[in-house]
């Protein structure tokens, strides 16, 4: 299992990434290796001794140095198969070393645990035989040991660890940026926010308010009138409740003439309040300007800390949200009513899919909903990939003609994929393991590896039982840090093309998408320096 842990898994990974994978692997397999001895010897089954047992521990033993050897000599190897393919340069050759020495002394840490764990087992064990049964004892000890361990783990670093991570991301969002907050006032949300609700909104949705294209740059652009976008933004600080939140936001969209515009998208973001410049910023353009975003912030941990800690918090804001503004928008007359669309990228895609209750939508259904880089407990995402059309391949199926979803992934859509007729798009990388880990891979071999594979899955990739779940688990943190356009990190240009499947702009030729396409890739470029 060490040795197999060096092999490529969906995203590259650094050299102490590598070591945390290797480590827990190969503890896996320690523990795997004497939970069969232990089972061995409960049974009460006979060991094999003598000189056929000791050329067996030989030969094995010399399989295995050989195997990790030769794993290590490859390291950099597979390492590249996939760094390659994403544009990144070659790993070092001292990759393998130092994630070797690493996971060595992990392996040491974690083994010193689990003989503890032993340790306060065999303690308890001897003293509940003086009472119960010897099995009935060991089954005790082993469950009061368990939750010793736990409570310590949860109750103590667990929390120490949230506590930290909750004053962190809570001053993160507190910052106030002058330079947003003169840049944004006078033109984004003048006549609906206030100075004062203007810093209570966070510092995501101060970013999401102050940046974007204006009127002039899409004007531009297409050498022709365009509007200036609108933007709305509640964050956690703005009110008490999510019900009180949706309410504001709703006031906000009516203050701001959302409602007058040809499209309204209401966006779910991230667990720390973010949206994806690039989810908005290539749907405006695509509008000329005729459109109204509006999101509510329901916390401010990252994505997976609060998928943890408040999981259902996110859907209930999602849902309060979409219920104000559908009660609304549903009474409106509908030919002077905006489309409506539904946006969500990660958590904030899961939460989005959460928040309609789709059976009481059949009378006066919204118009669509983009997705991006769904993860993987999605129940709607999963049901599509599930009933996909036969021989389409996970990582980017087709479902029925393509009128109800449709999936977009790296490559250009051309032709008829490219027209704007599906009511649901998900925008999902064939690399992106926070949409495609499951935990039955521990046990069974993905689909997604079937030929043929995604265009940047290593050829050199494989399937090992416990491993590849392993590799799995660290690969989602691994794939928010992925180059743009790989992993979960998804580009502007991906946003144009899962867009169009949905907002039927004939009149946009193939040259003004790939124009766009260019600006938004180098607007994302100067926004990152």
């Amino acid at each position: 299992m060490f040795a197999a842990s060096f092999t490529p898994s969906l995203v590259p990974r650094a050299w102490w990434a590598q070591g945390l994978v290797s480590a827990s692997c190969a503890i896996a397999g320690y523990l795997l290796g004497n939970l069969v001895r232990w089972i061995w010897n409960f049974l009460e089954l006979p060991w094999w001794r003598g000189h056929l047992a000791r050329a067996l521990w030989l030969v094995g033993t010399v399989v295995c140095i050989a195997l990790v050897m030769l794993a290590l000599w490859q390291a950099a190897a597979w390492q590249d198969s996939i760094r390659l393919r994403m544009g990144m340069e070659s790993e070092s050759r001292f990759f393998a070393p130092m994630a070797c020495l690493l996971a060595v002394v992990l392996f040491v840490i974690l083994l010193m645990l689990g003989r503890l764990f032993a340790f306060v087992l065999r303690w308890v064990d001897l003293r509940t035989r003086r009472f119960l049964p010897r099995r009935v004892a060991l089954l005790l000890s082993i469950a009061l040991t368990l939750a010793l361990f736990w409570s310590i783990g949860n109750g103590v670093f667990f929390r120490l660890w949230l506590k930290a991570a909750d004053s962190s991301y809570r001053q993160y969002d507190e910052l106030v940026d002058e330079h947003t907050l003169l840049a944004a006032l006078p033109e984004r949300t003048r006549g609906y926010l206030t100075a004062t609700q203007w810093k209570d909104i966070g510092r995501r949705g101060r970013d999401f308010l102050a940046t974007g294209p204006t009127a002039a740059q899409i004007a531009d652009f297409y050498g022709a009138d365009a509007k200036a976008p609108i933007r709305v933004y509640v964050g956690l600080r703005s009110a008490e409740t999510a019900r009180a939140r949706a309410a504001l936001a709703l006031d906000q969209l009516k203050q701001a003439h959302a409602f007058n515009r040809a499209a309204l998208i209401v966006m779910t973001p991230t667990g720390s309040g973010w949206i994806d410049p690039g989810a908005v910023d290539s749907v405006e353009y695509l509008m000329r300007g005729d459109v109204a975003s509006v999101t509510v912030q329901y916390s401010y941990l990252s994505s997976p800390l609060s998928l943890l800690t408040e999981p259902e918090y996110g859907a209930e804001t999602s849902r309060e949200l979409f219920r104000a503004i559908y009660g609304y928008w549903h009474e409106l007359p509908h030919d002077r009513r905006p489309r409506l669309y539904l946006h969500g990228l990660s958590l904030g895609a899961m939460n989005s899919e959460r928040s309609t209750e789709w059976l009481t939508l059949l009378g006066d259904p919204f118009d669509g909903a983009m997705w991006s880089g769904p993860p993987f407990p999605s129940e709607l995402w999963q049901w599509f990939t599930a009933h996909r059309n036969p021989g389409s391949p996970a990582w980017l199926p087709t479902y029925g003609d393509g009128t109800l979803v449709r999936f977009v992934g790296q490559e250009p859509l051309r032709g008829e994929s490219a027209a704007g007729h599906a009511r649901i798009a998900y925008l999902q990388y064939a690399t992106d393991a926070i949409a495609f880990y499951s935990h039955r891979y521990f046990l069974h071999r993905p689909d997604w590896l079937d030929a043929p594979r995604g265009p940047e899955v290593s050829p050199a990739m494989r399937w090992f039982p416990l491993v590849t779940g392993i590799q799995l688990v660290f690969d989602m943190p691994a794939a928010i840090n992925s180059p743009e356009g790989h992993g979960h990190a998804y580009a502007p240009a991906s946003y144009v093309d899962a867009w169009a499947v949905l907002l039927d702009r004939h009149d946009d030729s193939p040259e003004t998408i790939a124009r766009l396409k260019r600006r938004l890739t180098q607007a994302a470029g100067d926004h990152a320096l």
